[in-house]
């Protein structure tokens, strides 16, 4: 598949992409209200209700199948992105479907269902793992990184911010440092293994923002040093 994909951004607006599809390629768009032009034949274009398991991961009713050849146009909120991934075979990764903006035709899903201890550490009772050859888009707040698990030294990483783990990573909720630190941080996923962690680097970014547009130096100390300052003192 050759996919072509075009980015505009801009800080106030957002972000719009623009898919460029030759004749014969085809992509599974997941947010179907998202796109605002089009340009191609009108069949080139197919909604049509997923299936249960694609239901209840995604909270959703309605995938719109595209066709090339043609052109479209997506939407995106301000401070969010869309990250392609090519895929070539299999992949240890289990992503969160609510990530996942769309997929090219030969990628197939199969589902995983977690431990009880892993639902309970994650909030979420499926994840999915890609098999195939092609292009899946993730949906992302700011830039996505990448770090090595190692089977015996831990990786902390914002529960928040994680995209996809490894199917073999062992996890852990937790925060840590010392006790000021482990009181005002968000819990944290701490994980060993073998593979890759995916992670979104603007999650926190609007936190940043408020400290240093809304707060003065003493109301900020004084959130940060009196126990339940954040809620406390707004």
């Amino acid at each position: 598949m050759n996919l072509s994909i075009l980015e505009h951004a801009s800080p106030d607006s957002g972000q719009a992409v623009t898919f460029l599809l030759e004749q014969g390629e085809a992509m599974h768009f997941l947010h179907p209200e998202q796109i605002i032009a089009y340009r191609g034949p009108s069949d080139g274009r197919s909604d049509r209700l997923m299936n249960i398991k694609g239901m209840y991961r995604k909270k959703k009713l309605i995938q719109a199948d595209m066709r090339g050849s043609c052109s479209f146009t997506a939407a995106l909120p301000p401070g969010y992105s869309v990250k392609p991934i090519e895929l070539a075979g299999g992949s240890d990764l289990l992503y969160d479907l609510r990530h996942l903006f769309f997929y090219s035709s030969g990628i197939t899903m199969k589902t995983r269902i977690l431990s009880a201890k892993n639902m309970l550490i994650t909030r979420d009772a499926v994840k999915v793992k890609f098999a195939g050859t092609g292009t899946i888009g993730v949906l992302t707040e700011g830039m996505v990184l990448e770090a090595e698990l190692h089977p015996d030294e831990p990786l902390y990483v914002d529960a928040g911010s994680v995209i996809a783990y490894p199917e073999n990573a062992k996890l852990d909720l937790t925060v840590y440092g010392n006790t000021l630190a482990s009181q005002h941080m968000n819990y944290h996923f701490k994980m060993t293994g073998v593979g890759t962690v995916l992670f979104q680097a603007g999650h926190r970014s609007s936190h940043l923002e408020k400290d240093l547009n809304n707060d003065g130096l003493i109301k900020r100390v004084l959130r940060e040093i009196i126990p339940f300052g954040g809620v406390i003192i707004k």
